[in-house]
């Protein structure tokens, strides 16, 4: 099934970051009104040290003004436009509020937001008593941009009640098919038409009624300036943030691949936040008062007013169970039993090895090929013994030499980046010295020689590819750009990585609340600063990185990259810096000309193309929400989708190893969770295409590396 916009989904740019200092100075802020100082603080920041700032005036205001109402209200179906009207008086004073006037925009926006949100809650429960007609031949169009404001209230409900037909239309669908395919087993019962079209409009209704729950919950006043702050620094550029302290701890948590909570996988059903499992040793397993299927109802900090998290999505309970080190959390759980029950725990470290740096061996023929994934440029900028991905691949590195293999496969396809400390001392692994990547600041000075590769002692000189897509971003492009410049291995992926070549420091506001980690009580800005350049010259920006073998990949055609993003910077290039390349490319290049024109005229690959390019496609049009109509199209769908992942996978199976230093760990896991995790992940690289073409290359470097040295005796 595709992903339906109307759902508020995001292809979303993960972060994306790449930071070069953990932090500048703090912001200090007026203790009289800490929102006022902190918007202005923000507007001063973004003027004096962003490094394309745009002009904090009335034009700047009225963008501020239609961002945050489209965030706000994406889909168009909460404000008239005679709402939208009544605002107009602040479009061109948010600059003023920005640079220190009071604030009066947000309170006027939240009192209306507050009004339309019951009013609109209102709006689909009396819709979805009602049965729809699923015969009229109509579409509906949940792209927000591509819509004006309704005028009236009819028209706005007639919105809704596309919007909700839309929904119901899914699952009456699904309730059709299942109905069809189970008709004849037995105990099954066979509902008419209409007792599934009404089920399907109760299933509608919880899932609104949940979303509402949610938005009532979570999206309160604090969170929705959170939000105004960040409308204002995406205006200018996708990469510049407003953290809000939770935010700014949750954002650490995925820099460093460390956190501090109560040891507990959580799960959500229609009871509510459970505990789905305990992790041995944690802070829930040694209190021993907490067990799988607890329901957790209110989360407190310490001796603070415990939250209400009932009607949470589990992903914003996790941010209220973990904390600071040390600190304590109190859990009101609801038992089995109807027993009602309050736990103080303190949290503890959890290990969270599944974002490391891991590797395996893959056997194809007389060659044995190292594999190394990497999902994030992790770095612990607070401990200096915490997790850092490049000592982390070193440590793979050094068993995949024990192991003899024939050479390495990096996959760091769908990596957003990370710390630029790391990437640079991760391609210090695979050259003996040289510049790494150059950077230009805001008065046009470039950097060449802060992050350059002083180490000539190299680790690994063996044949390496490099595995990217375009989620591949930022640090993941630095690595590639300079595996690709130094012709140290070959880049394998789809038809350019992401597309980002900003910096971005950290600019933390307020006072400091966790001296063990430096946060504060106001939360943080991810400022971009700087642009970094290949030692090509060339800029990754918008460009990205393109692969020297370029393979077919699922979201190839859809709109996911820097390109695509507005308020983006734009493309330019510096001189290029002093390196020596490793070698020459005629090896290099023999083999990518080789595998890229068995790839143009692979007949299955070209069909992949096609089903791709018809698939986005179709994604941009206005669904139908007629039955016959949207069954014929989704029959397309999962035809066309079925097709391209048999076409996207290998007919038959890699022979995928673990290594033997690891299979005690990966087999035999205390926490079994883990264990399984681990297993399943051997199992999805199999079949993989990108690997496997990865292996193909390697193969070839391996044989034309050894041809070399009989010809050189």
């Amino acid at each position: 099934m595709m992903s339906k916009k109307w759902l508020l989904l995001a292809m979303v740019c993960f972060g994306a970051l790449f930071f070069a200092f953990r932090n500048s100075s703090l912001g200090m802020l007026e203790p009289s009104n800490p929102r006022q100082q902190l918007l202005k603080e923000v507007g001063r920041v973004l003027q004096e040290q962003h490094y394309d700032p745009k002009n904090i005036d009335d034009k700047f205001s009225r963008l501020v003004f239609n961002r945050f109402l489209d965030q706000l209200d994406g889909d168009k179906t909460m404000f008239l436009q005679k709402d939208i009207d009544s605002l107009k008086v602040f479009e061109t004073r948010l600059d003023n509020e920005i640079l220190g006037e009071p604030i009066s925009f947000l309170p006027a926006v939240s009192a209306m937001y507050n009004r339309l949100l019951e009013e609109c809650a209102g709006i689909y429960q009396e819709i979805l008593r009602n049965p729809f007609d699923f015969s009229v031949a109509e579409t509906g169009e949940p792209d927000g941009e591509k819509i004006p404001f309704v005028k009236t209230e009819a028209e706005r409900k007639d919105r809704w009640r596309k919007k909700l037909k839309y929904f119901a239309l899914e699952r009456y669908a699904d309730l059709i098919e299942q109905r069809e395919k189970n008709k004849d087993q037995k105990d099954f019962k066979v509902l008419p038409d209409s007792a599934l079209e009404r089920k399907a409009r109760e299933q509608v209704l919880k899932l609104m009624n949940d979303n509402y729950g949610r938005i009532r919950s979570t999206f309160k006043e604090e969170v929705r300036f959170s939000t105004y702050l960040n409308t204002i620094t995406n205006l200018m550029d996708p990469h510049s943030d407003y953290l809000a302290p939770v935010e700014k701890r949750a954002f650490d948590e995925r820099m460093s691949n460390e956190f501090f909570g109560i040891g507990a996988q959580l799960t959500k059903d229609d009871y509510g936040i459970k505990i789905a499992s305990i992790i041995t040793g944690g802070a829930a397993y040694k209190s021993g008062q907490i067990v799988v299927n607890d329901v957790i109802i209110k989360v407190a900090q310490g001796n603070e007013e415990p939250v209400d998290v009932t009607a949470y999505a589990t992903e914003d309970a996790v941010k209220l169970i973990r904390g600071n080190k040390g600190t304590e959390v109190r859990l009101t759980l609801k038992k089995e039993d109807g027993t009602i029950k309050v736990v103080s725990l303190i949290r503890e470290k959890v290990n969270q090895d599944q974002g490391l740096a891991r590797s395996a061996v893959i056997r194809q023929g007389d060659k044995k090929v190292g594999y190394i994934l990497l999902p994030d440029f992790y770095s612990n900028f607070e401990d200096a013994n915490g997790y850092h991905c490049a000592a982390d691949i070193a440590a793979e590195l050094q068993k995949l030499k024990a192991e003899k293999v024939d050479g390495i496969v990096i996959d760091i396809r769908t990596n957003g980046g990370g710390s630029l400390y790391e990437v640079v001392k991760m391609v210090g692994l695979f050259i003996k010295s040289g510049p790494i990547v150059q950077v230009k600041d805001r008065s046009g000075n470039v950097d060449q020689r802060t992050w350059y590769d002083s180490d000539d002692r190299i680790l690994y000189n063996g044949p390496l590819a490099v595995l990217v897509n375009q989620f591949s971003a930022s640090a993941s492009e630095i690595f590639a750009g300079a595996i690709q410049d130094y012709n140290r291995g070959i880049i394998i992926g789809s038809s350019s990585t992401f597309g980002k070549g900003t910096v971005q420091r950290q600019v933390p506001f307020g006072s400091r609340n966790d001296f063990s980690s430096f946060r504060t009580d106001q939360g943080a800005m991810t400022l971009t600063f700087q642009k970094f350049f290949r030692v090509n010259g060339g800029s990754t920006q918008l460009k990205g990185i393109v692969p020297d073998i370029i393979l077919p990949d699922p979201y190839e055609y859809y709109k996911v990259r820097e390109k695509d993003m507005r308020e983006a910077l734009p493309w330019d290039e510096i001189p290029r810096a002093q390196y020596e390349p490793w070698g020459k490319r005629e090896t290099l290049d023999a083999i990518i000309a080789k595998e890229n024109k068995a790839i143009s005229s692979n007949p299955s690959f070209n069909l992949l193309k096609d089903n791709l390019i018809w698939l986005s496609k179709n994604n941009e049009m206005p669904p139908s929400l007629q039955l016959d109509s949207y069954q014929k199209k989704q029959k397309q769908i999962q035809q066309t989708a079925s097709q391209n992942n048999t076409l996207l996978t290998l007919s038959g199976e890699m022979t995928i190893e673990y290594l033997e230093s690891e299979k005690d760990k990966f087999l035999n896991h205390p926490d079994k969770s883990k264990s399984d995790f681990y297993a399943a992940w051997i199992r999805s690289l199999r079949k993989d295409l990108h690997i496997e073409e990865g292996v193909r290359v390697i193969s070839q470097l391996a044989d034309a590396e050894k041809n070399t040295l009989v010809k050189n005796r």
